[in-house]
């Protein structure tokens, strides 16, 4: 198959350039079918797994239609979880870097309305949003979206999963018929395509391949005994030891319990659920991402839209009844060219689920011996780096490059030994060597950031 260079699409010199700045060199199946399309302004219907190179696809076509000396909202994208919206909104400023002045806004619910008001009162060109929230800013008249060219529907069967139908159909209510509409969904129950032909104006249908490859992504299946599932989950890790891995659960009880378990086994597990305030949210995926903790535990919902890069292994802990969120589940690894691990328990009682994953994926599974694990006494996986949390963010005018600056400011500490930095309003996060942290929150305590003192504190 060849491959299509984004220089082949009618984008300009700076943002080709700022493309491949990003690590972007040829384009994706579904961004190769869909893009030339979505620059002329046609609709889209679109159906692509997890990491398929979608927000790409939308983004970079809702930029190229942008005008961005009108202040009016022109493009608006719906996500299913505040996490999903959360990581188009950052790829999206990340692909704007060549439009000067771009306003991207992110609107889910968790978070206080009175910041978000505040921030509307300046129309954003870019809207990125859960119903909910979007749908009560149009109540409130904070956003007008009378103007808008792009309407994006991301993960629309996950929304419809979640209720949304009513929401998303009172929104488009307040959009202009005259609209570009994009819809991507990972599958296209019969409700997808009725909501597609009362939207969408002769959309071209696009389909990306929704299997994976098991030269990839490693499938591997354990029957279990009932009352197994935490020993073998350790078992699993011992025997495979990834550096990073999300074991998924069904219930969100499950994942804390799960995670409390691990925690007093020795190991730094983080559990991610729809019970957690937004702040503890926010604090989970950056530890996770920036390799302050090897193992998250999350339910479906919570790890929608999560974008890890290097993630070895997913487990699943239990399977899910639906064989298509099991390849949902197990694509998060194996991307970017690295080989994934998909690692999963089951009951004899459950073995129906395994033969529905069989009957999807039309090959058989691989079954393996819990004898074959070679276990380990003392075992303990314990991540390279450590977060430190600062108690100043964007409000504050701090920057990612204020606080590397003042970590290795006289060679105080090697940039080499400092990681990700995460900056939110008020907050920002920091990753540095395990073997560095006495010194760096030092540094941070004693020292100044733009010339002024702020709290700092290890997570």
């Amino acid at each position: 198959m060849t491959t299509a260079s984004f220089s082949s699409l009618p984008l300009s010199t700076e943002f080709l350039a700022n493309l491949e700045s990003l690590g972007y060199q040829t384009m994706t199946p579904i961004q190769a079918q869909s893009l030339p399309a979505i620059l002329k302004a046609r609709d889209i219907q679109a159906q692509a797994k997890t990491g398929s190179g979608k927000t790409a696809a939308f983004g970079i076509g809702l930029l190229h239609q942008l005008d961005s000396q009108s202040y009016l909202t022109q493009a608006l994208v719906l996500c299913p979880t505040r996490e999903l919206a959360d990581q188009v909104s950052k790829e999206i400023r990340r692909l704007a870097r060549p439009i000067p002045n771009t306003k991207i806004l992110s609107l889910y619910g968790g978070t206080p309305m009175g910041p978000q008001l505040a921030s509307l009162q300046h129309h954003p060109h870019i809207v990125v949003g859960t119903p909910g929230r979007i749908l009560k800013h149009l109540q409130k008249g904070s956003l007008k979206l009378d103007r808008l060219k792009m309407l994006v529907l991301d993960e629309a069967d996950r929304m419809l999963d979640m209720g949304f139908h009513e929401d998303i159909m009172r929104i488009i209510d307040m959009t202009p018929d005259q609209r570009q509409t994009l819809l991507f969904s990972a599958t296209y129950p019969d409700e997808i395509k009725r909501i597609s032909k009362a939207i969408q104006n002769d959309p071209l249908d696009v389909f990306a391949e929704s299997l994976h490859d098991d030269k990839i992504i490693k499938q591997a299946f354990y029957e279990i005994q009932k009352g197994e599932r935490s020993q073998t989950l350790i078992a699993l890790l011992q025997h495979y030891y990834p550096q990073s891995s999300v074991v998924f659960c069904n219930r969100k009880q499950q994942c804390q319990e799960l995670a409390n378990e691990l925690t007093q086994k020795g190991f730094h597990a983080l559990a991610l659920h729809g019970d957690l305030e937004q702040t503890e949210r926010d604090q989970v995926l950056v530890q996770f991402s920036n390799k302050s903790c090897s193992i998250l535990i999350a339910t479906d919902v919570a790890a929608r839209g999560l974008d890890i890069k290097d993630l070895h292994a997913v487990i699943n802990f239990e399977l899910s009844p639906d064989p298509e969120i099991y390849i949902h589940r197990i694509g998060r690894t194996g991307r970017a060219g690295n080989e994934g691990l998909a690692l999963s328990m089951f009951t004899a009682s459950e073995a129906r689920k395994v033969n529905a994953i069989e009957d999807y994926q039309k090959t058989p599974t691989r079954l393996e011996e819990l004898s074959s694990l070679n276990m380990q006494e003392n075992f303990k996986l314990i991540a390279p780096m450590v977060t430190l949390c600062i108690h100043a963010g964007r409000k504050d005018k701090v920057r990612a490059g204020d606080i590397l600056g003042a970590l290795t400011a006289n060679s105080k500490l090697p940039g080499k030994q400092i990681g990700k930095i995460d900056i939110f309003d008020r907050l920002a996060y920091v990753a540095v060597e395990r073997s560095v942290v006495k010194q760096a929150l030092k540094i941070l305590s004693e020292g100044k950031i733009k010339g002024r003192k702020f709290r700092a504190r290890k997570l």
